[in-house]
């Protein structure tokens, strides 16, 4: 039933932001090699052309586009570029995200709406980009990209990530409950500590080590794992509005 569900995707067309590295790319690759056309989106331009051509190099349908997911205007145009290639957006994944570590009293404002603009912000207005196509269409999946911040507080972030990450929650719920009569279900993803190139960099090699042995599931998780949960909830399914962990049990709620 699984694989019928998923045969049901190809030749839809998939907006992945943030998807030059990371969870982004893991959910563009698998997206792409179950037979969904995909936009790689990322605002490093030349990252997200590079991301492309590798999933093209494996024989199936991509393209890179360079966006700033904070300015309205990139983000129409790149609503538009999609449609003039492909025809349609059918799937969003709203991945593209910072962390800062930075601790409360040290937070500037600028810092601040920084991570809000990028994090909550930006989802809010890809989402609001695409909404028209998918009502007129009758079919939409949207799956926002949180984190285990949202549910409670960030590992490695500081409060303005974990103020984000809830703030996605609280939108998912909302426009779930806006949209779903029209085919469109929104979900949320809630990663916790994920192999990425971004925890790399910020989570030294000794903290990776102890959060590994505290996690139930002894390991951080994969971005493949991440992408596995993102291609589920594209699916037909009476799923939506949900908030869905995927943290080796680091929090259970």
């Amino acid at each position: 039933m699984m694989i019928d569900a998923i045969e049901k995707l190809k030749g839809k067309t998939a907006i992945v932001t943030g998807g030059a590295q990371g969870m982004g790319f893991a959910v563009a690759d698998m997206l792409a090699d179950n037979g969904i056309k995909v936009v790689v989106c990322d605002i490093k331009g030349e990252d997200a052309h590079a991301a492309a051509e590798k999933i093209k190099a494996k024989g199936n349908i991509a393209h890179g586009v360079k966006v700033n997911v904070t300015v309205e205007e990139a983000v129409d145009g790149m609503v538009k570029e999609t449609v003039d290639r492909f025809g349609s957006v059918d799937i969003l994944v709203n991945n593209a995200g910072i962390l800062k570590p930075t601790r409360i009293d040290d937070i500037s404002k600028k810092e601040w709406d920084q991570v809000l603009d990028v994090n909550l912000n930006g989802v809010f207005l890809c989402s609001k980009a695409v909404l028209a196509l998918m009502k007129k269409n009758n079919f939409g999946r949207i799956v926002n990209m949180s984190s285990s911040a949202g549910r409670s507080v960030s590992t490695l972030g500081g409060a303005h990530y974990t103020a984000s990450k809830a703030g996605v929650l609280g939108l998912t719920r909302a426009m779930a409950k806006e949209v779903s009569q029209y085919g469109i279900t929104v979900n949320a993803v809630c990663p916790g500590l994920i192999d990425t190139e971004m925890v790399r960099r910020d989570c030294t090699p000794e903290k990776i080590k102890y959060y590994e042995s505290v996690f139930p599931i002894p390991r951080l998780g994969t971005p493949q794992e991440v992408a596995q949960l993102v291609m589920f909830l594209c699916i037909d399914s009476y799923i939506t509005g949900a908030s869905i962990d995927i943290n080796g049990g680091d929090l259970m709620l």
